[in-house]
């Protein structure tokens, strides 16, 4: 299993109910990432005014978005993200499933839409 599938499995692993804040979901993942023994760094400043919410010690970058944000500036922030050599893949958490690439800057690129780990929604 490489990086990017252990830290999906992590994320998938999560059971929480419908939240109202983003950082409820934040430590969530915090406490998956744990649990999974998946070392990590929170609020990774990758240059001025790109800040990504986790970066795994294996170089795979994890953005958060509550609610449904526009998706083309979504795709331009994973664009941006996956511009850093830091950066080797990106996954995506969402709270209504929003389709990615499955490449960002050719690094894989994933997204996980947290309705249907709350079961409310089949994406």
């Amino acid at each position: 299993m490489d990086a990017i599938q252990r830290t999906e499995k992590a994320i998938r692993s999560i059971r929480i109910q419908p939240v109202n804040y983003e950082v409820e979901i934040h430590a969530a993942i915090r406490k998956a990432l744990l649990a999974h023994e998946i070392g990590f760094d929170y609020e990774v400043r990758l240059a001025p005014r790109n800040r990504i919410d986790f970066l795994t010690h294996e170089r795979v970058g994890i953005e958060v978005k509550k609610g449904k944000p526009n998706e083309l500036s979504v795709l331009r922030q994973l664009n941006r993200y996956a511009a850093f050599p830091e950066v080797e893949a990106i996954i995506l958490v969402i709270q209504r499933y929003q389709d990615v690439p499955s490449e960002v800057n050719g690094k894989p690129c994933m997204s996980i839409g947290l309705n249907k780990l709350w079961g409310i929604a089949s994406r």
